[in-house]
């Protein structure tokens, strides 16, 4: 191929190569054809030879060598010559190199060309790769050509002044009385750039922004003439006048009228005209409407306005087109808080949504279809919810599941009526629950005294029916081990009566026991459910007895550990063996999401996070669930002595398990409650991250690690992990979630527990990675400086 061949030649050549290797010898030869030209100083094919440069460019391989031929056609008095110097330069300088630097009096010189074409080239390059030394040294020149009577080169100027107040904040200055006088332009080319540069510069300063203010009446003047003119066929799309315009002109009027009610005043009017007479069948008039609904909610409007507003958010909903009902859902998701009854007014279209077969749009109506719950529509929403939970897909699961809890714990009408949702939850999707939903329940139903027979009787019915819902498997061998009693009774009135003998329990307990599907946690939760009927049943003691010895050699060491303190009770304690496994007092949980164990009038003590005895034991068990069994085998002289808070009725503990304390001797009842000063150790993005301590004894330490989210938005995959010195033992519990809700609404509480033996200076460092709208953050934390607890 010669190289002196057409641009079109070329292109033909470079398309009709059957391999990479082929195409790429192509260029090759070009490429090394056209450096011979740009050697040669004589050379009348300089704009030819750079066009084809410019589209091996856009192939993707390297036209670096072309930087200075398009300083020198810049610098040529032809025009055509300087169009594709232009061109080049756009595409292959940017401005950290060198070569930009070189067409800078290039640039000012064609800025005062008598050419208005040629003056447009020289604004459109530096406003695509002017750097800030540039944009110093060009800006008077470009506030000249605001000002100049060509409306052709004020829009670009324009334009090209929106680029110098990205680079260099403080030229906004000089640009903001040009930048007013154009608002009286009648080309809307030059109303469009000059609406875009008052917007950049109101972003920027303050100052500016309270004196454009002023001009709110002469843009809500311009933005009538495009409501009420009648058919122009240079600026009409879809029969909308000048959409883009008008999109423009209504994002800068929710900048000036957001917290200030005299600009909000001066344009609600407008605001009610463009809502009403806007056609909304087409895309560009849904696109008017849609940025005339954000800025009514932006700004101090009347409420009726904004009722208005939410209104064509609703008829956005019944778009076919899934783009509008998306972003028709973002919106409402924003203004449900402040506008709750508008928005309610939507609740079946919304709800609809949720059988949308597009993700996206499944997952904005379910999250809206949440915010929407109230006491007054909990029964009905949490119907439709719980459809949508039976046939939502996977990755929705867990979310739904999580809100359903949440409203119905909020806005429950009755414990049954709190108890049977849950229960259908888990029956459902009892997989993707929290952890914290199995303690929440157990708490809920031993406030619900009078519901122990109806929960235990529907328990046992979903156990024989389905075990493979660990969560929901749990919670009924939890019910079944305490209640019993009143399973085996059959008489309950609220649920049809079902015969119950002593080995049908057994019979599903053991088969949860020996199912594969059940977790170690599971197994545990069995095992104790059944010791504990050895105190219900009266026929079948021997049996459990087996029961429990066959896991005393089990692989998994809790599950053995429970049954060897088990066989223990058996053996040795049989005496008290009443005693310790009598039914758990009623769990209260206090402000804090806590529960407290001890029934009013007896010893109240500092407990764990939710916990019950069936589920793993911590290191500081409450003393009456007495989880390690007051150390039955002995032997151990690592026994943990539980933390109580001043005791005020030490000498009046009357209840079986304050009896079993004296067991003991020693128990220190009056040791003092820490104090904990906690520090913020992060704050960025909206999150922020507290620590507290509290002394366990002279070498434990229990650090607790609190983060909030004040952002409106939803934070998900937190995430803490921490490190600290060799010579340090560290042991992370499990964190209450992952997921920060927005506003502050709940945290996310982390326990780590240090082991000092030796006494060093303790140091941790935290990394903190964490997903917000889309982008991730990784943030590492050095504290050096624990807060002081006594």
């Amino acid at each position: 191929m010669s190289p002196s061949v057409p641009l079109q030649e070329m292109i033909r050549a470079i398309r009709s190569a059957r391999t990479q290797c082929e195409e790429r010898g192509v260029i090759q030869r070009e490429c090394a054809a056209i450096r011979a030209q740009f050697r040669q100083a004589d050379n009348d094919g300089r704009s030819h030879n750079l066009a084809k440069l410019l589209y091996v460019h856009m192939l993707g391989y390297p036209a670096h060598f072309g930087q200075m031929e398009c300083v020198r056609m810049i610098a040529s008095p032809r025009y055509s010559e300087k169009r594709v110097g232009y061109l080049g330069a756009m595409m292959l300088l940017d401005e950290n190199q060198d070569a930009s630097l070189l067409i800078t009096n290039s640039i000012k010189n064609d800025l005062s060309h008598n050419s208005q074409y040629v003056q447009s080239l020289a604004l459109c390059t530096l406003a695509c790769m002017g750097s800030a030394e540039m944009c110093r040294d060009l800006a008077p020149e470009i506030d000249r050509l605001l000002r100049s009577s060509n409306s052709y080169v004020k829009k670009k100027a324009a334009l090209c002044a929106v680029h110098i107040v990205r680079k260099v904040n403080e030229l906004g200055e000089l640009f903001a009385p040009a930048a007013r006088s154009l608002l009286s332009e009648k080309n809307h080319g030059v109303l469009h750039g000059a609406v875009v540069l008052i917007t950049k510069l109101c972003e920027r300063n303050p100052e500016t922004l309270e004196r454009f203010r002023k001009s709110v009446p002469e843009l809500v003047h311009i933005m009538k003439g495009l409501v009420l003119s009648g058919y122009s066929p240079e600026h009409d799309v879809a029969g909308v006048s000048d959409p883009f315009l008008q999109v423009r002109i209504l994002r800068l009027l929710r900048i000036l009228g957001h917290n200030n009610e005299a600009a909000s005043d001066a344009m609600n009017d407008l605001l009610a005209q463009v809502a009403t007479n806007t056609d909304s069948t087409k895309t560009a008039g849904n696109a008017v409407l849609y940025e005339t609904v954000l800025t009514v909610l932006d700004i101090k409007s009347e409420s009726g306005l904004r009722v208005l507003a939410v209104n064509i958010l609703g008829r956005f909903l019944l778009n076919n087109d899934r783009n509008i009902r998306y972003i028709a859902m973002t919106s409402l998701q924003k203004i449900v808080g402040t506008d709750h009854i508008a928005v309610q007014r939507h609740r079946g279209t919304i709800v609809d949504c949720l059988k949308d077969p597009d993700a996206s749009v499944k997952r904005r109506a379910l999250e809206l279809s949440l915010a929407l719950v109230s006491a007054s529509n909990i029964r009905s929403m949490m119907k439709e919810l719980l459809n949508f939970l039976s046939t939502c897909p996977p990755e929705l699961r867990a979310h739904a599941a999580g809100g359903i809890f949440t409203a119905a714990e909020r806005y429950a009408p009755s414990q049954r009526w709190h108890i049977d949702t849950i229960l259908h939850v888990l029956t459902t999707a009892g997989g993707d629950v929290r952890d914290e939903t199995v303690p929440n329940l157990i708490q809920l139903i031993t406030t619900a005294s009078e519901l122990h027979c109806y929960t235990v009787h529907k328990l046992y019915r979903a156990l024989l029916q389905d075990i493979s819902q660990q969560s929901l498997v749990q919670v009924a061998c939890w019910c079944i081990g305490e209640y019993g009693d009143l399973l085996l009774k059959g008489d309950c009135q609220e649920i049809e009566a079902m015969q119950v003998n002593e080995n049908d329990v057994l019979d599903a307990l053991e088969t949860v026991l020996q199912s594969h599907m059940s977790s170690p946690a599971t197994r545990g939760f069995a095992l104790t459910a059944t010791m504990k009927l050895s105190t219900r049943i009266t026929e079948n003691v021997d049996r459990i007895r087996s029961i429990v010895s066959i896991y005393g050699s089990c692989i998994d060491l809790e599950l053995q550990q429970r049954a060897v303190e088990y066989n223990a009770l058996f053996k040795k304690y049989d005496h008290m063996r009443a005693a310790v496994l009598e039914r758990m007092p009623v769990m209260e949980k206090n402000s804090t999401g806590q529960t407290n164990g001890e029934p009013a009038g007896e010893l109240v003590k500092e407990v764990q996070p939710i916990k019950v005895s069936q589920d793993k034991p911590s290191t500081q068990p409450p003393v009456n669930q007495v989880c390690d069994l007051l150390d039955l085998l002995g032997g151990t002289e690592e026994t943990t002595k539980p933390s109580f808070p001043p005791a005020q009725t030490t000498d009046t503990i009357s209840s079986p398990g304050g009896d079993l304390l004296d067991l003991l001797g020693g128990l220190d009842l009056t040791s003092p409650t820490p104090v904990v000063t906690p520090i913020t150790v992060y704050e960025k993005n909206g999150v922020t991250l507290t620590i507290s301590c509290e002394k366990q004894s002279e070498t434990n330490l229990t650090v607790t690690l609190i983060a909030s989210n004040s952002t409106n938005a939803d934070i998900t995959t937190f995430n803490l992990q921490a490190a600290v010195p060799k010579s340090v033992q560290l042991l992370m519990k499990a964190p209450s979630g992952d997921c920060l809700p927005a506003c502050n609404t709940a945290k996310i509480t982390q326990v780590v527990v240090l082991n000092n033996p030796n006494k060093v200076n303790l140091k941790m460092r935290i990394r903190v990675s964490y997903t917000s709208q889309g982008s991730t953050f990784q943030e590492t934390i050095q504290v050096d400086t624990f807060p002081e607890c006594r």
